[in-house]
């Protein structure tokens, strides 16, 4: 779940929706032609290249996909008032699934898109702070109050996960693991989706499950 930024408003979808209905409800929008809020919802293809972005990390570092051009790319949409991405932090679940990733050559990118006044909003300075108080991992945490990178890739939920192989093509999208809870106690015993995948991708090989259904 997240607020979108200040720019095109999405149409509003409420925690409590299933994440399947959520897709079916964008999708009945668009179709019927409600405005460009439905429309700016462009789902990235498998198998295509990934939508190119560039944006701001906290720190102030400029990051674009063009620029990782020969690396594995892992981008996690993240809203720290999310429970969904709470279990993940509060259970150890995304830190280590961002250590594994570092270590084996992949980079990591959190991506916040909430915009200013809407949940999970953040800038620089806290999101640093939240990064440190988390112990999380990852090679950097960009900065999208506008939307703009999570509505490329059609992210809707926290987290939503896409991993990109070297050559710059999506190999995956969807939820981090199988458990569509918000409790840390289902960690252990899901099936980690994008830990799998990253995997496969690091050795050369397709991904098994390339799309599951994303929760947050």
């Amino acid at each position: 779940e997240w607020g979108w930024g200040t720019g095109v408003e999405p149409p509003q979808i409420h925690v409590t929706l299933d994440t399947q209905e959520r897709h079916e409800r964008l999708e009945g929008e668009t179709a019927h032609g409600k405005g460009k809020a439905a429309a700016s919802f462009a789902s990235a293809d498998l198998g295509a290249m990934a939508p190119a972005f560039s944006g701001t990390d906290s720190h102030g570092k400029s990051w674009s996909l063009a620029g990782l051009k020969g690396k594995v790319v892992v981008l996690e949409t993240t809203n720290v008032d999310c429970p969904y991405v709470r279990k993940h932090y509060t259970s150890g679940n995304m830190q280590a699934q961002q250590r594994e990733a570092a270590a084996k050559g992949a980079v990591w990118l959190s991506l916040v898109a909430s915009g200013p006044g809407m949940e999970g909003y953040v800038e620089g300075l806290e999101a640093n702070e939240i990064t440190r108080r988390r112990d999380a991992h990852p090679a950097a945490v960009l900065l999208d109050p506008q939307g703009t990178i999570a509505r490329a890739y059609g992210a809707t939920v926290t987290p939503h996960m896409f991993v990109i192989d070297a050559r710059g093509i999506l190999v995956y999208k969807g939820g981090i693991d199988s458990i569509r809870s918000s409790n840390p106690d289902d960690v252990p015993r899901a099936k980690q989706y994008v830990r799998a995948a990253l995997e496969e991708v690091l050795a050369g090989n397709k991904v098994t499950e390339a799309s599951t259904r994303p929760y947050g």
